[in-house]
């Protein structure tokens, strides 16, 4: 009777196998155990300007919350409308609009927002719609909602806005258009924010 021949296995090749396999599995792990380089995601920190061009609003990360100053105006203001009567003529340059920001979604936060042309404060929320565009949105005892979409700029950048070209004025108001208060520094965000935590539009952060 025939029986089929069987080729053996050798010894040495099952050990060069088993071997590769080894190094396969430890260089697998060390890839996976490797932290991937996906980029953080954006945040809302930085120069904005807002939706008219008037004003930018410099934003900080104060302690795990978004605050908000205004950091260059094209006219300097002062926060007439105020409810308290004794903030009423403070400089609108460097006060505090976006209060106290807290994340609440991915890519969103809230807290409140004080709009000094009617002197109120308002529920708002902030998120980036793109790394250069900040959607605000706010609304006042839970309705009259609206928002606009502000543009991040470089605080090195010189103030361009519409209002710095004039159509049909005169030198006069040409002049005054262009003529916009300076940049305030960046580290002056968080000291005005929270040394600013009495102020009555403020009053829900106390």
């Amino acid at each position: 009777m025939h029986v089929p021949y069987r080729t053996k296995t050798n010894p040495c090749n099952t050990r060069r196998l088993y071997t590769a396999f080894a190094a396969w599995l430890i260089v697998s792990s060390a890839a996976l155990a490797q932290p991937s380089n996906v980029p953080a995601p954006p945040e809302p920190t930085g120069e904005w300007l807002v939706g008219k061009q008037v004003a930018r609003i410099k934003i900080a990360d104060c302690d795990g919350r978004m605050w908000g100053v205004v950091s260059w105006e094209t006219q300097p203001g002062i926060d007439r409308k105020n409810p308290d009567p004794n903030l009423r003529s403070r400089p609108t340059l460097g006060m505090p609009i976006l209060l106290g920001m807290a994340p609440s979604k991915p890519n969103k936060w809230e807290g409140e927002i004080y709009n000094s042309e009617d002197g109120h404060t308002y529920s708002a929320s902030i998120s980036l719609v793109d790394p250069n565009t900040l959607r605000v949105q706010g609304c006042f005892l839970g309705f009259l909602c609206g928002g606009e979409n502000w543009t991040r700029v470089e605080p090195s950048d010189p103030p361009t806005t519409a209002s710095t070209t004039p159509r049909a004025t005169t030198k006069g108001q040409a002049a005054r258009k262009t003529t916009g208060s300076q940049p305030e520094p960046s580290d002056d965000v968080c000291s005005r924010a929270l040394g600013s935590a009495g102020l009555s539009h403020e009053r829900g952060l106390k």
